[in-house]
């Protein structure tokens, strides 16, 4: 039987590769600083920090197949604390499964490494542009996985997903959910008619799953092959709530401006990140994955919004008391922002 390792598993999409895992038959280990009770006596759960080199080589002996999600988010907002966990756990991880008999590591990066991209669409040998810190740990993440494939001859492959909906996928998207809840207008940068690409956390697990039964280093962008403007996505959502927002243009200069400003402040739950990318087109190429792999992506922009949007609804409760340790299960605090939208 495969015995794989999960980091980061107690996380959002953690969850949502384990149960795809468990499902194939594998025997399946969770490493992560908080356990989970979520798939009762069928998951091995070790509790341990990634940036513990012990912990770290006792959480991948004995497995076959390495997925290593853990990483430090832009909502942190703490450069610091992204490059001890993004790149010295992940520093950790590669040592210990170069000292292991690991078949295959299976690294999880980000589209933040291509920050605000000069061309559409972003192909997976297209340079990397990060522009603030979580994007420049991601390429350094990177960078380090090649360096460990070429000295080291371990098996990496890098998968990029683009932003990860589904399956109660929150961040700073509960706070847009809440936003149509109440039917207050939603704002978006310009016209909104930015080309922006998400990814399904199904999808993406399928796409890592697939990678790992490939012998050999690889990398792969990995979205949804249907997506129109963020106007668009975000137009259907309020049309599906059925709440009377609407959709409304906020002026692109001042609009960035304003939310830099306020994240600076700390009066604004947006990351460096967010601030740049959101109102810029933005989205891969995925015919590398899809030839390679003979993956397809099952959901679209719209249904994978609308399908986060529901679960939101259905488990609000929970969320807002905290119910779940994961930040992408968790209520954000909406600071400034929670006025600002009031006023659109």
């Amino acid at each position: 039987m495969m015995k794989v390792l999960v980091t980061g598993g107690s996380g959002f999409f953690g969850h949502v590769l384990i149960e795809k895992l468990l499902a194939r038959g594998y025997e399946v280990r969770n490493f992560d600083l908080v356990t989970s009770d979520e798939h009762g006596n069928r998951v091995e759960q070790l509790q341990g920090d990634i940036r513990d080199y012990d912990a770290v080589k006792a959480a991948v002996a004995g497995m076959d197949v390495v997925h290593h999600n853990v990483a430090q988010q832009p909502i942190s907002k703490d450069p610091s604390l992204m490059r001890d966990v993004n790149l010295g756990g992940t520093k950790n991880l590669l040592d210990a499964c170069a000292a292991s008999d690991i078949r295959k590591v299976i690294y999880t990066s980000s589209t933040a490494i291509f920050g605000v991209p000069k061309t559409v669409p972003i192909r997976t040998e297209t340079e990397a542009t990060p522009a603030e810190p979580y994007g420049r740990t991601k390429v350094a993440c990177e960078d380090l996985c090649r360096k460990f494939i070429d000295d080291r001859s371990l098996d990496i492959t890098l998968v990029r997903p683009r932003t990860i909906l589904g399956h109660g996928r929150l961040g700073i998207f509960q706070m847009l959910f809440e936003w149509i809840r109440e039917g207050h207008n939603i704002p978006v940068l310009g016209s909104g008619d930015n080309r922006f690409q998400f990814i399904h956390a199904d999808d993406l697990a399928g796409a890592c799953i697939l990678a790992a039964d490939r012998t050999g280093p690889a990398v792969y962008n990995v979205g949804t092959d249907r997506f129109g403007t963020m106007r668009e996505t975000l137009e259907a959502l309020c049309r599906h709530a059925g709440t009377h927002s609407k959709v409304r243009s906020v002026p692109m200069a001042p609009g960035v401006f304003f939310s830099k400003l306020m994240s600076m402040a700390g009066m604004s739950p947006l990351g460096a990140y967010h601030n740049l990318a959101y109102g810029k087109t933005n989205y891969f190429d995925i015919s590398t994955v899809v030839q390679d792999l003979g993956w397809k992506p099952r959901y679209s922009n719209e249904e994978m919004l609308i399908e986060s949007y529901d679960w939101y609804l259905d488990n609000r409760d929970d969320v807002l008391t905290g119910k779940w340790s994961a930040p992408h299960r968790s209520a954000v605090k909406q600071g400034i922002l929670g006025l600002a939208v009031r006023l659109l």
